[in-house]
């Protein structure tokens, strides 16, 4: 019997509960020999965590379909962990940030320290580091020679199953696993249905995101990470956004709508991002920046309702303000 076959791969962890992350070799013993338990990558980003003890914050009973269609797939047995996202040091310096998935089989459960933590060091990846870093990597189907990147993200549709919106049991497991509040689950759902009223009687939904442009403007603020900005009203971001919501190719998310008015950090400039879909490499054309905790919170997404995987949106530069900190 194999170490993967004695690791229990169900613990039903809840949002807010202690895990633990298991030891490289146990962690290995669990993958096939693409490196994957249930269609799901464990990458190399990953090893460094080894032994850790973190908080969990969400259940990934869900995720959005960044690839197929505008929905949500079905997915079981994983959990986010709170602050561990991909750092992109192993798929050639991928500036997304996504939220790291982790099987329940990758972890053990974990009684609540006494007190706060102190700061665990990064763990050093083993040998099985080397046979990781070798499968994030595969040859481009439509360009020979040529390479694609392979990530949790990239082979999500593998990992997952598809989900119907109508599906009521989705909203019930977001409550019941503590990934919702009450207050916030009642109000996003009266909020759904709402909208979905307006569509039919075809008014206006709410938050309203539309633009008139057929040519978008841009604004070049240079900023950089630390820096203070405000996020401008969304009457002057929608002034930005052509007829698909789009300013120079990049969406403004209804997701985003209520950070306006919002004062944040930079946390970084994009200029690079795996593209899920091809796997490819691409460069983000134009001035792009993700900003400190502001992140996709899926309570106003059509079909993607309470998604977990906490997205960084990307703003453009002209839907932003300096703030300037007096001395």
């Amino acid at each position: 019997m194999s170490m993967g076959e004695l690791i229990p791969h169900v613990l039903g962890l809840r949002a807010g509960e202690w895990a633990e992350v298991r030891s490289e070799s146990e962690i290995l013993g669990t993958l096939d020999a693409t490196g994957k338990l249930d269609g799901l990558p464990f990458m190399p980003e990953m090893l460094q965590f080894s032994g850790q003890r973190v908080r969990v914050f969400r259940r990934a009973e869900k995720t959005c379909d960044t690839i197929g269609p505008y929905a949500s797939r079905r997915i079981t047995n994983t959990v986010h962990l709170e602050g561990l996202r991909c750092e992109g040091t192993h798929h050639g310096g991928c500036q997304a940030g996504c939220f790291l998935f982790w099987k329940e089989a990758w972890l053990k459960r974990s009684p609540e320290p006494a007190s706060a933590p102190a700061d665990t060091p990064t763990s050093t990846p083993g040998s099985g580091a080397a046979l990781l870093e070798m499968l994030t990597t595969r040859l481009d189907p439509t360009t020979p020679g040529a390479q694609v990147y392979v990530c949790q993200a990239t082979e999500l549709p593998g990992a997952t199953a598809p989900l119907p919106w109508w599906d009521p049991r989705q909203y019930l497991r977001e409550l019941r696993t503590g990934n919702v509040r009450l207050g916030a689950f009642v109000r996003s759902l009266a909020l759904s249905w709402y909208n979905a009223l307006q569509r039919r009687l075809g008014g206006w939904e709410y938050p309203y995101v539309a633009g008139k442009l057929e040519r978008t403007p841009s604004r070049v603020l240079g900023l950089k990470p630390g820096e203070r900005v405000r996020v401008r009203s969304r009457r002057e971001i929608l002034a930005t956004l052509d007829t698909w919501r789009k300013n120079r190719g990049l969406r403004f998310d209804v997701e985003m709508v209520p950070y306006c008015g919002g004062e944040f950090r930079v946390l970084r400039r994009v200029t690079q991002i795996i593209e899920e879909r091809t796997g490819r490499m691409i460069h983000l054309p134009g001035e792009c920046v993700v900003l400190e905790g502001v992140t996709c919170r899926g309570y106003l997404s059509r079909k993607r309702l309470f998604c977990p995987r906490n997205i960084y949106p990307f703003w453009r530069e002209i839907w932003l303000e300096r703030v300037e900190v007096p001395e």
